[in-house]
């Protein structure tokens, strides 16, 4: 098995060390200082009190890799529609193209069956360049719980959580989908095959939500989920996507109280958005909002509070410029 990880950073590169020490033929696209690092002292991963070090094929170039049987992309999900192009050298006849990227992704809409088959979605795959350029019939779905970081060039920092949830479009437990659940499992990650478009949803539940308020507040995570006033705008922003899921005929059966409790159980974490902010990153604004509002006014559904929302942090991500596509 051949497998390259595009965007390898953080998460990236922890699923590039766990592969490559299983003995997966894996290579690692990235750029600058950290893939400089990578290529000199190899990818250093330090969890649970250990330092895991491997030395995987390292490059910039995607051309020096040549077809791969899966191609796990981490980039954010804003970066993507900008790289279908440099990617074309990994993709043979039957490559698969993993989306382990937070938000709706954009091949939602294929594999559903009925009138909304093939429906592209704007906010996240402008122009189709990805639908048109890598085809949905290459998509494999993958919903990341690990909390990683870059601790510096070339070491990354595991915080916890080891699972990547896997999941066809069309729900079907196809034998490409087995074949990597079971390499990384091997590896040592949890990858059950589930119902991917229930999992999305579960975990895009606390992205649009905590993520925009808490890059408007500057507030931690404890914080945005215990204050009353911040609680309650996240569950308002939380019954508004439940409903859309529902439209669209995903049941997510799960208390909104208990799931912003567990948030704050979480402690004071700085969610990815602020973290982008303070960072001068662009923020990922468009996969975990602007979709959510797109979906809704696809289904029927009125989303008051995430519009709100999503308007004071696009102008604060464009104020500081970080999010392009604001024009005001």
């Amino acid at each position: 098995m051949k497998v390259a990880i595009y965007g390898a950073g953080a998460t990236g590169g922890y699923l590039g060390v766990k592969l490559a020490l299983a003995g997966v033929d894996t290579t690692l696209i990235a750029r600058g200082p950290h893939l400089e690092a990578m290529r000199r002292g190899g990818v250093r991963l330090l969890i649970e009190g250990e330092e895991l070090v491997a030395r995987p094929f390292c490059t910039e170039d995607p051309a020096e890799a040549g077809p791969q049987d899966f191609v796990i992309v981490t980039l954010k999900a804003h970066s993507t529609p900008g790289v279908v192009d440099a990617m074309q050298p990994l993709l043979g006849p039957h490559t698969a193209v993993v989306t382990a990227q937070n938000g709706v992704p954009w091949w939602y809409f294929h594999g559903v069956g009925g009138d909304r088959e093939g429906t592209r979605l704007e906010s996240v795959d402008p122009g189709g360049r990805q639908w048109d350029g890598i085809g949905p019939e290459r998509a494999i779905g993958c919903v990341v719980y690990v909390a990683t970081e870059i601790a510096e060039p070339g070491v990354i920092r595991h915080s916890y959580g080891n699972r990547c949830t896997l999941g066809e479009p069309s729900g079907e437990k196809t034998d490409r989908i087995r074949a990597l659940s079971k390499a990384l499992i091997s590896a040592g990650v949890r990858a059950p095959v589930r119902k991917i478009r229930q999992e999305m949803w579960i975990k895009l539940l606390g992205n649009v939500s905590f993520n925009p308020i808490s890059a408007l507040t500057q507030a931690t995570l404890d914080r945005v989920a215990t204050e009353p006033g911040t609680r309650a705008v996240a569950r308002a922003m939380m019954e508004e996507t439940r409903a859309i899921a529902e439209a669209l005929g995903v049941r997510i059966r799960i208390d909104i109280g208990r799931r912003i409790d567990g948030a704050a159980e979480v402690g004071a974490h700085r969610t990815s958005m602020l973290q982008d902010l303070e960072k001068g990153r662009p923020m990922e604004i468009d996969a975990l909002v602007t979709s959510v509002q797109e979906l809704g006014r696809l289904v029927g559904v009125p989303t008051p509070t995430i519009d709100v929302v999503l308007a004071l942090v696009r102008q604060r991500a464009g104020v500081a410029g970080l999010y392009s596509a604001w024009t005001g």
